[in-house]
């Protein structure tokens, strides 16, 4: 942690920056770029802008948004923050500096409130909407993980990491080179970090022209986080409209309990009293994300049943404020909801997942009627209602986010940012089709095909069955920088992509046949698809290969001791080799308990031991198929021990394998190098194998 001067110093200090740019590398720019080919490669994937955060100004006249970008050679990432006039659409680039800008938000003054690195830490900052008056706002010791102001802009809410727990170099101060951790509890890790602090938020008064150094901290003591680890962010924590109270999300619970609990409730922490009330007490699942009506009195939120199942119906909920009446809206709604933004008093806008696509859906409250208002091949990820009309970001397989306006009466979208634009109109990209195919228990599948750019239907083709992770996360039309259907079909590849059982956006039935059941149905379901599409004339059922990551990871090191010579390659990253370790190395117990069943241990509990006894390490004497084997030694979810595991017994068998080991990546490949040589040896062991 940096240490910072005394308050005096740092009010001395605090000036208004001027607004001129500060030079940077030019080539990480790549709107302009000029293309070698029509057809996508890894560097032209890494070079797509993409964008953050979206807000819209006071008056509803003008958005803020931020886009990042990727330069190879420093191997990393500048953001940079633009406005666009909502008349016009045109936009106007604001920041241009060798930091990164983020978090962007209006205030209720009409400026422009974000976060930046510029000072040597995360702190916040404020700027005119045309990019002048920049001023640091904030001097917290160690930077700032989040900030929200309240409705009247008089004080200011800021997330900051607090230790509560002593490190062996405070046990032992007379050994400061000493490197290690001394652990106690169940919580020491989660998904890609160590746990070393909790964040908390605190509040500030904010008075324009003085910077704030420090804060209350409104759960001051208390041994948990909000947000809530490892994905939450300022959505977790809300202002109430007269701006003396704070609604945080929480999982107050400790030590095992915590790690087998999904229970999160919404607590109510009054600025006067200093008092915190529980709003959700009794509802045992996730409480999160809520939002208040425009006038007060309603808050609406994502709500979960039932305790330790993660993967439960998020349902939507309102709450009366005063009354603490509540009432859910979806129980004849048999999707999930989530992106929850009020447009009146009276009518909601959510997104929700149908049919492998998430599209924007409206709720008005007196009727309690819902209505689907677009429909089409793309996912929705966010929803802002703006006078008559949505604004939206949108995502397809063939397209990284951008912004659009919506027509919520006809569903029809405008785009307005085009920031990928010059990039995208020089490249071909493979047509996408959706088919519904037959399971084995007689049931319709809805399974994507991507097929290669210019694909010849009189040609032959080798393919690739993609196996989804989650395990209940829906194969939509989502863009990935790591699992990018367009780039896995740019290289010659019919891509055959089934939402197999157990994926959201099909009915909670089928999304919970999995649970308990992983060497199951949904694997019949996997080679349906790929069944089916090797009878197709234009696929050549001698080159199939399949693919995936964490639960798809899963089912690939099962598969290759299960499919009977269909495939002549496999890839798996971040993959869970032995099911009995995976319980014992994880670190989200609610997950390990549903998911499989029950602990190892528990020799009479019949869905559990089903589960390890299917573990596919207990395959490998049937492995007879080249293996690629990926893994991040950060990966903490799925311990990096797996892949080593499957890599050294595909090796003791004599199969042909290959590890691909990042040292500093976890269940992702985040950095910009690492992810290029990722595409370059995934596209690799596939054509070596199927191919030649």
């Amino acid at each position: 942690m940096k240490s910072y001067l005394c308050s005096a110093l740092v009010l001395l200090a605090m000036v208004s920056c001027d607004s001129k740019k500060e030079a940077v590398k030019p080539s990480y720019k790549t709107p302009d770029m000029k293309l070698a080919s029509d057809v996508m490669t890894p560097e032209v994937l890494w070079s797509f802008g993409r964008i953050g955060s979206v807000s819209v100004s006071p008056d509803q006249k003008t958005l803020v948004y931020d886009v990042t970008y990727f330069n190879k050679e420093e191997d990393r990432s500048y953001s940079d923050i633009y406005v666009m006039n909502l008349a016009d659409g045109k936009s106007k680039q604001l920041t241009d500096t060798d930091y990164k800008e983020f978090g962007e938000t209006w205030t209720s003054d009409g400026k422009i409130a974000f976060m930046s690195s510029k000072s040597g830490s995360v702190q916040l900052w404020e700027m005119n909407a045309d990019g002048s008056g920049l001023t640091q706002l904030t001097n917290i010791e160690g930077g700032i993980g989040g900030f929200i102001f309240s409705p009247d802009k008089s004080k200011l809410l800021f997330l900051k990491d607090v230790k509560l727990e002593q490190d062996v170099h405070d046990l032992h101060p007379d050994l400061p080179k000493a490197n290690a951790r001394l652990i106690d509890g169940q919580v020491y890790r989660h998904w890609n970090d160590w746990v070393e602090a909790y964040t908390h938020p605190f509040v500030a008064d904010y008075i324009p022209g003085q910077m704030v150094t420090t804060g209350k901290d409104i759960m001051e003591g208390e041994k948990w986080e909000s947000p809530v680890r490892p994905w939450g962010g300022t959505e977790q924590i809300t202002w109430t409209k007269d701006g003396k109270g704070v609604i945080y999300m929480a999982r107050k619970k400790e030590g095992i309990a915590y790690m087998t609990s999904t229970n999160t409730d919404l607590y109510l922490y009054d600025l006067n009293s200093g008092k915190t009330r529980n709003l959700t007490e009794g509802m045992m699942g996730y409480d999160q994300n809520q939002v208040i009506s425009p006038n007060g009195e309603l808050m609406a939120w994502e709500s979960m049943e039932r305790d330790g199942y993660e993967a439960d119906k998020i349902r939507l909920f309102v709450m009366n404020l005063k009354t603490g009446e509540k009432k859910e809206y979806t129980k004849d709604f048999d999707q999930n909801v989530g992106a929850l933004s009020w447009g009146n008093d009276n009518t909601i806008y959510f997104i929700s997942d149908h049919h492998a696509t998430d599209e924007i859906y409206r709720l008005t409250l007196n009727d309690g009627v819902i209505t689907k208002l677009t429909e089409g091949v793309h996912n929705y990820t966010s929803v802002i209602p703006v006078n008559d009309y949505l604004i939206a970001t949108k995502v397809s397989m063939s397209q990284p986010a951008e912004i659009y306006k919506v027509d919520p009466k006809t569903g029809k979208d405008t785009e307005l940012s085009f920031v990928n634009k010059g990039i995208l109109d020089q490249l071909t990209m493979g047509k996408v089709e959706s088919r519904w195919i037959k399971t084995t228990d007689n049931k319709q599948m809805l399974t994507w095909i991507i097929y290669p750019p210019h694909f010849d239907p009189n040609k032959k083709y080798p393919a690739i069955l993609y196996c989804e992770g989650g395990p209940q996360s829906t194969v939509s039309q989502f863009w990935s920088y790591r699992w990018n259907f367009q780039m896995m079909a740019a290289n010659g590849y019919i891509i055959v992509a089934p939402n197999r059982r157990g994926l959201p956006g099909f009915g909670q039935e089928w999304n919970e046949q999995i649970s308990g059941d992983y060497p199951g149905q949904n694997i019949k379901d996997y080679l349906s698809a790929i069944d089916e599409m090797k009878q197709e004339p234009y696929v050549d059922e001698n080159r199939l290969g399949c693919v995936g990551a964490s639960y798809g990871g899963f089912s690939v090191y099962f598969l290759a001791g299960h499919h009977d010579k269909r495939f002549k390659a496999f890839i798996a990253h971040c993959g869970i080799f032995n099911m009995e370790m995976q319980y014992y190395n994880t670190e989200e117990m609610w997950f390990a308990n549903w998911d499989m069943g029950g602990a190892p241990w528990e020799k009479n509990n019949k869905v559990a031991q089903r589960t390890f006894d299917n573990s596919p390490h207990k395959f490998v004497g049937e492995w007879d198929t080249p293996i690629l084997v990926i893994h991040g030694q950060k990966d903490f979810r799925i311990d990096a021990s797996q892949g080593m595991g499957a890599f050294n017994a595909a090796r003791m068998r004599g199969i042909p394998a290959q590890y691909l080991y990042f040292p500093e990546e976890c269940h992702w490949v985040l950095g910009c190098q690492n992810g290029i040589l990722w595409q370059r040896t995934f596209a690799s062991w596939l054509d070596k194998w199927l191919k030649q």
